[in-house]
Order: structure tokens, then sequence, then C-alpha cells
């Protein structure tokens, strides 16, 4: 696509004014100049963020609608609807293309239409085809049509391609100018009813039905495509219900079905000799077909609950997968609710807290009535609710700081959790403070694990963003610990069948910021934390996240919601099965919902979300199909998601169990008891906060791995890396920690510093202690000292913790070798880490490389400044790169920070060995003579992504600068 639309006036009030007087002159009209100004509404079936279809007639040829482009471009008929919210006499329209940028999207073979019934346009007042590329068309009817709603069809595009744009639109009516207000509706024909909604919907994927079908390999169900037999919603409809019907009497306790197998194959008899020309009879078969369908969906043996919990809440105000669950981008409305007899023919919605008061906190005495909810969680034994919910009260200021002791946000505007029963008594808040804390979920031993910002720090790439992971307490609020000390974002957890916790994390240690939010497991104390699948995939291959991960009962498999990163947690729905092997690409995962591609990585919308797994087959969810691709990007945006609660299959039936037309539906689940997991023991260490811990870990077989060593390699030890969370916003740092890798994109690179080193036993075994709470990072040297391998994740053990690993990140599905021998390393007492020269811990490259350089380069270099570098540690500022000019001249060139590969390390190609000044210095360069440890002190810098800083905070660097000892604020 060719996008390039320029200002040339000053406001939109001249371009409304200029159209009128060049629209006079083209029209002959002596009083257009004085036309009167009429506020109009425009929808469309198809648009772009940021040129939705009230830029067709916002005055402003310089804008204009055009309709999506991307990942699964919708072909023409394309079409825009006005609504002009009264009659008027119609003499003709004007059409303007595009003013600038080609002519992609001028429309070439048109319909256009009056009517006073929008959704009966009937026959077309005229229809031809546009000859002006690069001017106005004015078309004029035969005589004056009188109508509240047009309807211009554009059937076709001057170079054959999928996509129609309008500059300008202008109706002619004398003495009205007809201007858009600055929103726009979406989906032809505007339906109003569900049946309505889901014939465009079915009509809309038949149009796409060839970009569907590339998804087929990775499809769940077949007949949840589009296939080739399908010409028209009917045809759909009817093939669906018939696999449901077929599935459903296969069932435990299937009910009779053969009076609705009759009238099914009556509609299909009908739907045989109605012409696919008689659109109106066929759209009658269609809407017998639905309501047959309803039944039959609901007659489904699963839905054997008659009420349903669910919350009402608005789509945050801002964009992207970490600021959804900030208190201060929440909107004032919703609550928590239960829908009695949900499948029946009147649904009855209850408010739970309407009439509660908060019996506990800081909130008691108060009525939830001018807040936002989120996240709800519903005890096992069905009685008692968990749920997020924040005031909406207090300035919105981020407090700058680096006490981790403190949040950063005002109480008002922050997320707290509350529980209540389901009759609305003995509502208590149980966390409170200047944190976000949401997502709970009770854990089988009755416990309830959450998200919170408690463990500080804050994402690495662009904003104000603080990070929340995993934390747990007793379903008081007492005991609130800390599981995760991981250094980025969490999501959404939940238990497995077999009583684990999944959740969702954001995993990008020296690789893109845009990659690796997927699910993880640990255990309900939070130790051995693992991933499941996809964390070192290519973005393009799959979805950017998977969120709300839930177990699908009396199955292996989990459900989640395929989402984007800039975004928020909807999108398309996947399944996985963790037992197939991992390939980094889409191998455990298979689509749902193959319709709506994955948003951000492949063009999709966020239509789907929060799905609740009632089988492999059958989930409760919510969907808002009027949600399109490429709205809701990063940042402020007013979509607020129309999601309503529906029953989906995965042979691409939906059916609408419940929407509210002003507000977002969200979380519904059956309001029931349900098997509780097993509990599985706590075999964490209770240490105090702020008391030091330890952990063990054992390695079977360092050889055991994914990408072979290099040949005849021996590994002799294990350096340990702690990794520090960013302790400061990364929007504008007060430095650059060091050189950003080049496929990290806008990420800092995270500061760390060496905790020891470990020995490696001949067959490849080690075992040692190491700090517990921390975030760990390991590599594999050789006997030189030099790092073969090193991890681009991060790992943590808790207090007392013994964790074994089989191998160097060997394929996680293959089964353990049998063991003749016990590992060497097992037969001895843990090793303790020995620790690292002066300069590795804290690290510090002023005192780590530079008197290295001070001793050996830096006379020498100052001598012959014409062919030599500067090597000296003059601070060079250069921008926020604060670094000595040694530092300047050696790392981009001379140092090691490019991977050479966007998400694993290469064995035998990282660190020193694939660095230039590693070579030049073993090879011999000039007299320089460098002793062992000075050499070392070389190779550490270079195995450590040639990092500068081991702080973040504007002070601490400033001392580092100096060759002071500084020490982290945050770990």
């Amino acid at each position: 696509m060719n996008i390039d639309i320029r200002n040339t006036f000053q406001s939109k009030t001249h371009f409304i004014i200029l159209s009128a007087l060049v629209l006079a002159l083209f029209t002959g009209s002596t009083v257009i100049a004085k036309a009167r100004i009429v506020k109009i509404k425009t929808a469309a079936d198809s648009e772009k963020a940021g040129y939705e279809s009230y830029r067709a007639m916002d005055g402003d040829p310089s804008t204009m609608w055009h309709t999506f482009f991307g990942a699964g471009d919708p072909k023409p008929p394309h079409a825009i609807i006005v609504d002009l919210g009264d009659a008027y006499e119609i003499s003709g329209f004007v059409y303007l293309p595009r003013t600038s940028g080609g002519n992609n999207g001028t429309i070439k073979d048109y319909e256009f239409f009056v009517s006073n019934d929008k959704k009966k346009f009937g026959a077309p007042v005229i229809k031809g085809a546009f000859t002006k590329l690069n001017g106005k068309n004015i078309v004029k009817f035969q005589k004056p049509t009188k109508g509240r709603y047009i309807k211009l069809r554009a059937l076709s595009e001057v170079n054959n391609n999928p996509w129609i744009s309008i500059a300008e639109l202008t109706i002619l009516t004398e003495g009205i100018h007809f201007v858009s207000t600055d929103s726009s509706g979406l989906i032809i024909e505007t339906p109003e009813t569900e049946t309505e909604l889901q014939y465009e919907i079915l009509r809309r994927d038949i149009n796409r039905r060839e970009h569907i079908s590339r998804h087929a390999e990775q499809t769940f169900h077949l007949q949840s495509l589009i296939l080739e037999s399908d010409r028209d919603p009917l045809d759909v409809v009817l093939r669906r219900t018939k696999i449901l019907v077929e599935d459903l009497k296969q069932m435990p306790g299937a009910p009779n079905l053969s009076k609705y197998e009759n009238q099914l194959k009556d509609l299909q008899a009908k739907s045989s000799t109605a012409g696919f020309e008689e659109i109106e009879a066929r759209y009658q078969l269609f809407e017998k077909a639905y309501k047959l369908r309803r039944k039959i969906t609901f007659s489904n043996p699963l839905l054997n609950f008659d009420k349903i919990l669910f919350i009402k809440r608005h789509r945050a105000t801002f964009n992207h997968m970490c600021d959804q669950y900030y208190g201060i981008n929440a909107l004032p409305g919703g609550g928590l609710y239960i829908l009695s007899d949900p499948f029946g023919e009147n649904p009855q919605v209850k408010e739970i807290l309407k009439n509660s008061v908060v019996e506990k906190g800081r909130l008691k005495g108060q009525k939830l009535t001018d807040g936002s909810f989120v996240s709800p969680g519903l005890s096992y034994d069905g009685k008692t609710i968990m749920f997020a919910y924040v005031e909406c009260k207090g300035d919105k200021a981020h407090r700058h700081h680096t006490d981790p002791s403190k949040g950063h946000w005002h109480e008002g505007r922050s997320y707290h959790i509350l529980k209540v029963n389901i009759d609305g008594t003995s509502l208590e808040q149980l966390t409170d403070g200047t944190w976000n804390d949401f997502d709970p979920c009770w854990l089988p031993n009755g416990r309830v694990v959450f998200i919170s910002e408690r463990r500080g720090g804050y994402l690495r790439c662009g904003r104000v963003c603080p990070t929340y992971t995993l934390f747990d307490m007793n379903p008081d609020g007492s005991d609130i610990r800390c599981l995760s000390p991981h250094e980025t974002n969490e999501w959404h957890p939940s238990v497995t069948n077999d009583g684990m916790i999944i959740y969702t994390r954001w995993d990008y240690i020296d690789r893109h910021g845009c990659t690796a939010h997927l699910p993880w497991i640990t255990t309900p104390d939070g130790r051995d934390s693992r991933v499941v699948h996809g964390n070192f995939a290519p973005r393009e291959l799959r979805a950017d996240m998977e969120l709300d991960v839930r177990a699908i009962p009396g199955s292996h498999k989990f459900v989640a919601t395929g989402a984007p990163h800039h975004g928020q947690a909807f999108g398309s729905l996947l399944v996985f099965d963790p037992r197939i092997e991992d390939d980094d690409a889409m191998a455990p995962v298979k689509r749902i919902t193959p319709e709506v591609d994955f948003p951000e990585t492949q063009g999709g919308a966020q239509v789907y979300g929060t799905a609740w797994p009632l089988s492999e087959k059958y989930y409760l969810c919510v969907y808002d199909p009027t949600m399109q691709p490429g709205i809701g990007s990063q940042g402020k945006n007013p979509l607020r998601g129309r999601y309503g609660i529906y029953l989906v299959d995965i042979f691409g039936n939906k059916e609408l169990i419940y929407r509210d037309p002003e507000i977002a539906c969200q979380s519904p689940m059956p309001l029931r008891p349900r098997p509780r997991p097993p509990v599985l023991p706590d075999k964490s260490v209770r240490v105090a906060k702020g008391q030091p811990a330890e952990a063990t870990l054992a390695l079977i077989n360092v050889y055991d791995t994914l990408t072979p060593w290099p040949l005849d390699m021996k590994i002799k030890s294990l350096r340990i890396y702690q990794i520090l969370p960013m302790s400061v916003p990364s929007g504008a740092p007060p430095h650059e920690t060091s050189l950003r890798e080049p496929t990290a994109g806008d990420s800092v690179v995270l500061a760390r510093y060496v905790l020891g080193t470990v020995p490696v036993e001949e067959d490849g075994s080690a075992h040692f202690s190491v700090p517990a709470r921390k975030e760990l990072l390991f590599q594999a040297l050789d006997e030189k000292g030099l790092a073969v391998q090193s991890m681009r994740s991060a790992t943590y053990l808790q207090p007392g913790e013994m964790l074994v690993c089989q191998g160097c990140h060997e394929p996680r599905h293959r089964a353990p070798k049998s063991l003749k021998n016990i590992p060497i390393a097992m037969r001895r007492e843990p090793s303790k880490p020995t620790p690292d020269v002066d300069g590795t811990n804290p690290f510090s490259y002023p005192r780590l490389v530079q008197p290295v350089l001070d001793k050996h380069c830096v006379k020498c270099h100052q001598d012959h400044p014409k062919e030599a570098p500067r090597l000296d540690r003059e601070v060079v500022v250069k921008g926020r790169q604060k670094w000595y000019a040694s530092y300047h001249s050696l790392a981009p060139e001379y140092g090691f920070w490019k991977y050479g590969h966007r998400h694993r390390t290469i064995p035998g190609k990282y660190g020193a060995r694939a660095s230039k000044l590693y070579d030049i210095l073993q090879k011999g360069h000039y007299d320089v003579e460098l002793s062992q440890e000075e050499m070392h002190r070389i190779t550490v810098w270079l195995d450590s992504c040639s990092i500068f800083y081991g702080v973040y905070e504007k002070e601490g660097g400033i001392a580092q600068l100096q060759g002071k000892i500084v020490f982290p604020t945050l770990e």
C-alpha cells in the first residue's frame, strides 16, 4: 500500500468553506456558499485506523476513508452508509478520489442508493463507473430523490485491488453542506439484530475465503473454515449446524434432537431449490436456520448450569498489554453480575453488589459505585468471588522513586483485590496501597495467587510502565508472598488440572521486546518455573501473546487468546497441547477461530476474549465482530468494544447469550462448584523478607543441548549472573547501560552482575548453590573461561528449592537418558560460586576494563591520535550514551553486542569468542602483554554483552563514571 496524505490548509473550517465554493463552481449553484452545515454520521463495512469512514465527509480532501489493508484484505464490494439525520431532497453526489499517494483504492464501478429505511435500500438510484481518477466525479440524478440514508457501494477498484478509498463524498442538496462527526460506525448495512449481524459477518468471511483457508493446517476443526461449497451465509450456517447436531448426538446425556433434525433437513431441501440469486428468499431461510441452530446449541448437555458469573467494564483507555491493567487507564462503570437462566427465553441480569457495602479495609462503609472492575475469580465451592476494583479517583501522576517498598500510583488509581459472597454479603477489601493488584485466582490449597506490582521495576522499552508478577496470599489478604521475582510482566494465573499454576510471562532478555509473552507453569509455591512453548519463536509465525490461559476439563489441552502486544487481551481463540514438541512456531497450537487473524503479528482484530472452556469443543467467551483490524493499536483510543457473552464451538458456530449495548461484558464463567485439582505440597522454605536464602541446582549433562556444541568442545565451568530489573522508567533513562542489541529494537539492555562460577565435571554434570529469589542467567565456559553458550532467558529458585536440569537448553520433550552411574557432581556437596574479579559484582566497566586500558593502552593511543582510537576514561556524551571515550571506541566495532540471531544464542559464536577485540589480543597486539587476570577481565566484559553500567539510576551512573563501587537499588 502507498498511503501519503499531506495537509495543505490551516484548518478543517477552511476545507469546508473551500469545498462549498469549489462545489458551487462545478455545479452552477448560487446558494452553496451560504449553505447550512449539517452534521451527519457514517458507517462502513471496513476501515483502517487513521482512515475511518467519517473522514470521507469531514470536509478535508487531504484525509480519506480507506478500507483495511494488511493481512487478509477484504475484497469489494465495499460500502459506506451515511445517516443524514433527516430526509432531504438529493439531486446527486460528488466523489473525490484520494488526492495524493497514487490511486490505490479509487472506485471504478459503483451503485448509489437513497432510502428512508436503513435496512432496506431497494434498487440503486443510479449506477455507473467513475471516469476521473484525479479529480471530482460529479453525478446528477435524473430527478431529485428524497431520503435520510444514502449508501455508496463500490463494486470494483480501478486497479482491481481489494481496497476502496474516498477523499470526499459530497451529497448534493441545495442549501445544505453535510459534514461528518468525528466518529464512525462499522459493519455494512448497520445490522440491528443478531441475525443480521451474523449474516453480515459470514458474508464478509466468504469474501475472505482464500485468506482464511491459509490457516487450514493450523485450524483445530476444518468446519470452522469457509469451504469451497459455501456460496452464501445460508450454506455456511446449514453446514455448521449439521455437524453440531452430529456432535451433540454422540455426547453423554445427549438430548433427543430428532425434531430439530427434521427441521434442519427441511431447510436444507428448501435451500437446494432456492437459487443463489434469490437473495431475499435465502436470507429468510438463513433467519430460520439461525433460530433453529440457537435451539440446538442450547440443547448441549454441557450447559448443565443455570447461572453465569461475569463482569461489565469498559476497555482500558490505553491500548497496550501492560497499560490495560494500570488503574489510571480504567473508565468508571460496570460491576459484578449474574446472568440467570442464560439459555432460556428470558435471561435475567442481577448486579451482585447493588446493595453491598464494604465491611473491611480502607473502603469500609463505601459502596463500589464509581470505579471499574476486572478479573473475577470464583472459589472452588462456587460461593465466593474475588475480583479487582479501582476507585477511579485521585490524580493519575506516576510517582518517580527508587524505593521498592513503595508503589507508583495514587491509591485511588490502583486496582485492589476484594472478595464477596455470591449473594453480595461479606464484601471485604483484601489488598490496598499504591500498587496495582489484580487477577486473583483461588489455589487448591486455599491460598490465592494474583498479579501485583509489588516486586518493583519497569519494562525496558518506551514509557513509564511498572512491571507486575505473581504473588500469593491467604484468602483474608494476609501473608502476601512474592512467587516470581521475574524482572518484567506476567499475567492471568489459573490452575491446571494437575494443580500447577499456568500463566503468561514476558521473557525477552537481550532480544526483541515484542516477543515471548507466552505460557509458563510453576508450582503453587513458585518453584520450578518453566516455559510451556514458543519462548523462542519468531514473532511473525504466531500470536504476540497467549493470554487468559485455562485448562480444558478432562483434557491435556489449554485454551487461550492470541492477543496483540500493542493492544488489549482480545484477539483470536486458540488451543494448545503441551505434549506436542515445540518447533518455535505453531506445532502445539491450533486455531479455534481461524477467521480472525492474530492481531498485530498477522493483522487481525481484537474480536474474542476471556474464554472459559466447557470441553475441547465448546467455550464461553466474549465476542465483538465489529472490532476492526488495525484499530486499537498502542495509545489512547476511543473504541469501547461491544463484547457480548457467547457460546462458541470449534465448528465455527457462535451463539449470543447476552450483550449490554452500553458497556462490554467480560470473563463469563459458570456459577457453580467445580472439581478442586490436587493439592501440591509447599516445599519452599519460609525466610524473612530481606534475609538471604539459598537454593540448590543440579545439572545432569551440560552437553545435552538443542543446538550442538562446537566439535571437541569441553565445558569446564558455569558462570552465574544475576539479572537486574529496570529501576527507572525506560522511556528516557538517565543513561544507556550499553549499546542496544540490534534485534532487541527499542529495549534497554539489562544490567547484570556476576555472582560467580561453579565447576562442571568431566561427565558434564554440575551441582551448586545459588541465591534464592534472584533472577539468574547461566553461561557455559570452556577451559579458558570463555563463554560458549549463554541464556537469553532467565530463571529463579525459591528458598530451599532443589532443582535438577537435564541439560543446557535440551529438547524439552525428549525423555532423559537412562543413567548407568550417578553423575559425578551429584556425589558431592553442592559447590559454592567462586566470586569473580572487582568490577563484576556490581558490574562496572570503569572498574573492570578501564584499569587494563590505563595500564597497557592509553599512552600509546594518545601518542598516535591519528592512527589509534581513544582509549582514555574521559566521559563522552552522545545523547544518553554517557560512556568513557574508550567504550565509544571499543564496544561498537570490537566488542560483543550482536547475537547474530533474533532469538537464540549460537554455541561458540558468543561473547569474547565472537568479538574482534579478543581475536586481536590473542594474536598479539604490538608489545601488549596482558596477564591472565587482565585477559580475563576483558573476556568477562565481552561475555557480558559489553555493557558499561551496572546500575540504572542517575546518581549511581555518575558515581560509576567516577570509578566508585555502586550497588543497585533494586535486585
